[in-house]
C-alpha cells in the first residue's frame, strides 16, 4: 500500500513518496472492492423498494418479474471505499514523469453521475438531463481529477499529441463511454461481467507497463471488484439490478481506467486495446445506433435489436446468451492481455518472425469467432435469405 515510511538517515521523520502499487495492493483491492459490493448490494435492495426503484416486466426487457434497482450504490460503495484505501496517496510524479490525475477529483465525479443515475432509476429523467449529467461527470473527471489523454500512439502514425485538444477529447470519449455501457445493460449480469472482465484484462495490461501505469492497474482491480462482487446478485436470475445508476458510474469507471492505466505509454499497441478488450459493448452499441439511424428513429429511444434480444429470439436463454458474451469477451481479452506478452517487436518497427506469425494466427482466430457470433445473431446474412 501507498503508505508514508520513515527514513532511518535521520533523528526527524522525513517522508518519503508513497510507493508504487504492487500486484498484490491491487489484488487487496479487487477483493475489498468485491466483498463490499456483495454485502451492501442487499441494502440496496431494501432501499429500492423503500422508494420505489423497482423495475417493471417490459416487451423489451428479459425479466419477467419485479425487481430493484439501485445496485449501482453498491458498486459506488465498494469503489470509493477500495479505491480511497489503495489509492488516495497518488503522487505528482513517478520516475521524473507527472501521473496527472487525482483519487478526490475521481471520487467527485464518480458520486455526480451515481447520484444524476439514481434519480433517474426512480423518476425516469428525460434523455437529455441524462446526457447533462454525463457530461458533468466527466468535465468534473477532467477538472478535478485531472483524468486527460495527453498523446496516444497510433501503429504507423507513431506518436499523436493533444497539447490543447486533450481534455475535451477524454471529456467526450468518457460520455461516450458511459453510453456504451449503459445502453449494454439490458439483460441481467452482462453488463457487470462484460465490465468486470475487461477491468482484470485492463489491470494485467497495466502492471506490464512503465510504474505510473501501475495506480491504473490497482483502479482497473478496484473496478473488477465492484463489478463482479455486484454480479454475484445479478447473474441470472438477477435479484438486483445496477440500474443507470451502476452503468454510467462503471462507463465512467471504464473510460478512466482505460486512459490512466494504458493509453499514456509509447507501447504501439495502445490505441489497438481499447477497442480490442471494448469490442464487444461497442460493437453492440454502435450496431444498435446505425439501426435506428437507418429507420430514422432516436437514437436515445430503447429497442429490441441489441446482441442480447436476438440471443433472445434466436431462442437461447438469458443464462446461455450471457454465457456466450462472457466468452466472447474472454476470447477478446486474452487476445489484447497476449499481446502485452508475446515478443513480436522490439518497439522500434522491427519485427520478429515467430511473434509476429503468433499474433496474426491469434488475431485470425478471433476475427474469424467473431464474425461467427455476428453471423449467429443474423447481423451478417450472407446467403440466409436465398435458403429459405
Amino acid at each position: 500500500m501507498t503508505l508514508p515510511v520513515l527514513s532511518a538517515a535521520t533523528t526527524n521523520p522525513v517522508l518519503t513518496a508513497p510507493a508504487i502499487p504492487s500486484e498484490l495492493d491491487a489484488l487487496y483491492a479487487f477483493l475489498i472492492a468485491a466483498a463490499v459490493a456483495v454485502v451492501l448490494t442487499p441494502l440496496t435492495m431494501r432501499l429500492a423498494r423503500r422508494v420505489g426503484a423497482i423495475d417493471q416486466p417490459r416487451e423489451r426487457g428479459l425479466s419477467d418479474r419485479e425487481t430493484p434497482r439501485l445496485g449501482g450504490l453498491a458498486i459506488f460503495a465498494a469503489a470509493a471505499i477500495a479505491g480511497t484505501i489503495w489509492l488516495r496517496h497518488i503522487p505528482a510524479r513517478v520516475d521524473g514523469q507527472p501521473v496527472g490525475w487525482h483519487w478526490g477529483g475521481l471520487v467527485a465525479a464518480m458520486a455526480l453521475i451515481t447520484l444524476v443515475g439514481a434519480l433517474d432509476d426512480r423518476f425516469d429523467f428525460p434523455p437529455a438531463v441524462k446526457l447533462l449529467g454525463q457530461i458533468a461527470a466527466a468535465v468534473v473527471a477532467v477538472a478535478l481529477g485531472g483524468v486527460t489523454i495527453h498523446y496516444i500512439t497510433v501503429p504507423i502514425f507513431g506518436r499523436l499529441n493533444f497539447p490543447n485538444a486533450g481534455p475535451s477529447i477524454t471529456a467526450f470519449g468518457l460520455v461516450a463511454m458511459m453510453n456504451v455501457v449503459n445502453f449494454s445493460d439490458g439483460v441481467d449480469g452482462l453488463a457487470a461481467g462484460v465490465c468486470g472482465i475487461d477491468a482484470v484484462a485492463f489491470g494485467v495490461i497495466a502492471f506490464t507497463l512503465a510504474g505510473s501505469q501501475h495506480f491504473g492497474g490497482v483502479l482497473a482491480a478496484v473496478t473488477a471488484g465492484a463489478a463482479l462482487g455486484f454480479l454475484f446478485h445479478n447473474f441470472p436470475p438477477a435479484s438486483s439490478f445496477m440500474g443507470d445508476a451502476g452503468s454510467n458510474l462503471l462507463g465512467l469507471l471504464m473510460g478512466t481506467v482505460a486512459v490512466e492505466g494504458d493509453l499514456k505509454t509509447s507501447a504501439v499497441v495502445t490505441l489497438a486495446l481499447p477497442l480490442i478488450l471494448l469490442a464487444v459493448p461497442f460493437l453492440d452499441t454502435t450496431f444498435v445506433v446505425l439501426k435506428r439511424l437507418k429507420y430514422r428513429r432516436p437514437v436515445y429511444r430503447a429497442d429490441q435489436e441489441h446482441f442480447h434480444h436476438r440471443m433472445a429470439r434466436i431462442g437461447f436463454s438469458v443464462r446461455r446468451s450471457v454465457l456466450i458474451f462472457y466468452g466472447w469477451t474472454l476470447m477478446l481479452a486474452g487476445y489484447a492481455v497476449a499481446l502485452r506478452f508475446i515478443h513480436y517487436s522490439d518497439g522500434h518497427g522491427h519485427l520478429h518472425a515467430p511473434g509476429t506469425a503468433l499474433v496474426a494466427g491469434l488475431g485470425l482466430v478471433v476475427i474469424a469467432a467473431s464474425i461467427y457470433l455476428i453471423y449467429v445473431l443474423e447481423i451478417l446474412k450472407f446467403n440466409r435469405r436465398s435458403r429459405r
